[in-house]
């Protein structure tokens, strides 16, 4: 089986680590395991990988930490972190530093890999598309690439998703569970916070460009008035 690329996996405990290699190089991904924190860093820029799954509490530097560093380097790779703990501050912090998607222990190697799949689809390139502008934004799928007034902004995968996903029908309100729906694959991920918090970071990025506004109760839209 031709390989779909390298998957790195940060993660301590020995069997976690062993299910989630056996599950991702029967899906054609290649795999490397890293167990302490002090070696991912150097192991992602050995290696290059295609997707990265972070465990929080790893020891010697934890998830947190290291995506906060990937991120300030300006290596957007795509992250799924890993946590032994269902607490929603952990959750909301890591998709603030910038992870793409989140998963809670216990859970199936399936779904991590079907995670896996989802984000390195929405990153590839898109066929042939048109360039989506709204006010000073400018979005060009084919590229991945969002520039407002000319200036470069940086998203992960799922930022980029979503505001992909509002430019794509300025006006129309998108419920959250919509916005779920769509960009993340399904309805009862992570609940409507976790579309509230990937906004606050699209807009915090676009600045005073931003054109997002909120219906209070309803969801989200793009104000094509705004420009």
């Amino acid at each position: 089986m031709e390989s779909k690329g390298l998957v790195l996996i940060a993660e301590d405990e020995r069997a976690i680590a062993d299910l989630e290699r056996l599950y991702l190089t029967e899906a054609g991904f290649g795999v490397h395991v890293e167990r302490d924190g002090t070696a991912v860093l150097p192991a992602i820029e050995r290696l290059r990988p295609v997707a990265i799954v972070l465990d929080v509490g790893l020891p010697g530097r934890d998830g947190l930490d290291i995506c906060r560093a990937l991120r300030a380097a300006g290596d957007w790779t795509p992250v799924v972190f890993v946590t032994a703990r269902d607490d929603e501050i952990d959750r909301i912090l890591g998709l603030e530093l910038g992870a793409d998607d989140y998963l809670t222990k216990p859970f199936s190697p399936r779904e991590l890999v079907t995670r896996i799949r989802g984000l390195l689809r929405r990153s590839a390139l898109p066929a042939r598309s048109a360039l989506l502008t709204v006010g000073d934004v400018e979005l060009d799928p084919d590229r991945r690439s969002v520039r407002v007034a000319g200036r470069p902004v940086v998203l992960t995968a799922t930022e980029f998703d979503l505001l992909a996903k509002l430019m794509s029908a300025p006006g129309r309100v998108f419920t959250r569970e919509q916005l779920l729906a769509s960009v993340w694959g399904q309805a009862d991920y992570g609940g409507g916070r976790t579309v509230d918090v990937h906004v606050a970071q699209v807009r915090s990025k676009l600045g005073e460009g931003n054109p997002i506004r909120t219906l209070r109760g309803v969801g989200y839209a793009i104000d094509a008035g705004d420009g």
